[in-house]
């Protein structure tokens, strides 16, 4: 042993602590398989430099565990984050269809009517009104030419009673003036 350990000579030894301190494990891992003696099928590594290897390897270790572990309990804050996002999320949707049936609906003689129903009722109704204003206007329109058709004949039917009137009327003062010049005859006679 006391060959191989002074079989090293100082500048590789220097080349490994300062590769321990500084590099990454990988480099360490080469720089110290390189840089130590070989006996037969072995590698003769200090003492020294295997434990700081292995303490290098379980801080590194250690390091990437608390980095696994930050990095899950931020994964888990963002789960959480998501299930709250996707809770908010369903009442949005909900709120949204509320105001998308709001918006699609009209209150009607007191009941809420999709617009659909409401356009169709109001097209109705103003068609049968419509319908109810042509018949009316139909019907007026028969009466006033029925009515007009009266006048008419009743203003002929006037006129010949009028006629008839006067006619009657020359023929009574004729029987009259007749009727008094026969009571004059007699009350001279």
């Amino acid at each position: 042993m006391s060959i191989f350990s002074q079989s090293q000579n100082p500048k590789k030894q220097a080349l490994i602590n300062e590769s321990l301190k500084n590099d990454d494990i990988k480099t360490q891992f080469v720089v110290l398989n390189e840089k130590s003696p070989s006996y037969l099928d072995f590698k003769n590594i200090r003492l020294v430099y295997y434990n700081k290897l292995k303490s290098n390897v379980l801080d590194t270790l250690n390091s990437f565990n608390n980095k696994l572990k930050t990095a899950n309990t931020k994964i888990n804050e963002q789960h959480t984050e998501i299930e709250k996002l996707k809770v908010s999320i369903q009442e949005i949707n909900g709120n949204l269809s509320n105001v998308t049936e709001e918006k699609d609906s009209i209150d009607f003689f007191g009941i809420k009517t999709t617009k659909a129903t409401y356009n169709t009722a109001l097209w109705s109704i103003i068609s049968v009104l419509l319908l109810a204003t042509l018949f009316f206007l139909f019907r007026y329109n028969s009466s006033n030419k029925l009515t007009k058709e009266a006048k008419t004949a009743f203003k002929e039917i006037e006129e010949e009673f009028d006629s008839h009137r006067k006619k009657s009327l020359e023929r009574e003062q004729v029987l009259r003036r007749k009727l008094q010049d026969e009571i004059n005859k007699q009350r001279n006679a």
